[in-house]
């Protein structure tokens, strides 16, 4: 493994892979009783909150520079608010291990768009990387074009999420804000939940009832460790390492919402599945070892997830 790849960034990758693969198959679950417009909603209003807190209760400042608002509002909506409503959406329409894949196309839109819009130059070890990357998509994409020819929308909603996500990225990579992953995090969960709750409180129809201990748990658990936690390992990483790199070091947390699937849903897991985790190890080998480029301060330290 390549010095330049920090420790530090592989123990949050590490931590991200756990968090986010495993919350997949919940999806299905926090949306049996309430929209998922209203589940976002909850979720974001529990999480953003919780992380400043936690900011505070650490000694961080919460201001966010003033020049730095657009940043962290135009992220916001491509990464948090696109992405949460529409790999929700996705989640329920198809398998969640699918949606997943989908989703987590972002590393192939994050090098594609940094290549034709940002002018940045791929070494041949990246390329490989990203090759596998497709590799791993394009081999579990196969076994369900079956669901996808049956919910072509799910499919399109799938990879407008990886797209949001990458778009997202690179709008915080692009333009670093001076403060803690944590307190950035934060406010961008908290700014994703306005809109979200006052499109919920629009959608909303029916009589206003208390959902069940089991869809609360669900849900309250989605909101500490995958949306808080998760959220700040990935803005963390991000800050740690190029964009690209970035990007493809989360290509492992669909193997793992692959495996959680199969056992939670009874979702297909067989050759192509297996075939695909080989094709995600080996260009994480790739991409990790990778020579990195010298990169801009990235957003501020010390770092916080």
């Amino acid at each position: 493994m390549n010095a330049a790849v920090p420790p530090r960034a592989l123990l949050l990758l590490v931590v991200l892979t756990l968090v986010w693969g495993t919350n997949w198959p919940l999806f299905p679950l926090a949306t049996r009783e309430v929209s998922v417009w209203t589940f976002r909603a909850v979720a974001l209003m529990i999480a953003g909150p919780t992380l400043l807190l936690v900011a505070r209760l650490k000694g961080y400042p919460l201001a966010v520079d003033r020049r730095h608002w657009g940043t962290l509002a135009a992220a916001t909506l491509c990464y948090l608010l696109i992405w949460n409503i529409a790999s929700t959406y996705a989640a329920i329409l198809i398998p969640s291990g699918q949606a997943a894949i989908l989703g987590f196309t972002m590393p192939l839109w994050l090098a594609l768009v940094s290549w034709a819009v940002l002018g940045q130059r791929m070494t041949g070890r990246t390329l490989l990387a990203i090759a596998l990357g497709g590799g791993a998509v394009a081999l579990l994409m196969w076994d369900g074009m079956d669901a996808y020819a049956k919910a072509p929308l799910g499919f399109m909603l799938g990879l407008l999420a990886g797209l949001g996500w990458a778009i997202g990225t690179l709008i915080i990579k692009r333009q670093p804000i001076n403060s803690p992953a944590i307190v950035t995090t934060g406010w961008q969960l908290l700014g994703a939940a306005v809109p979200t709750a006052l499109v919920a409180l629009v959608l909303g129809q029916g009589h206003w009832f208390w959902p069940s201990w089991t869809s609360i748990a669900v849900i309250g658990y989605i909101a500490l460790v995958p949306m808080c936690i998760g959220n700040a390992a990935w803005f963390a990483i991000v800050g740690l390492l190029p964009a690209q790199v970035a990007g493809l070091s989360s290509i492992a947390v669909p193997i793992v919402a692959m495996v959680s699937g199969a056992w939670v849903h009874g979702e297909p897991l067989g050759p192509l599945q297996w075939g695909a985790m080989a094709c995600c190890v080996g260009g994480l080998w790739l991409a990790l070892g990778a020579p990195q480029a010298p990169r801009a301060p990235a957003a501020a330290a010390p770092r916080s997830d």
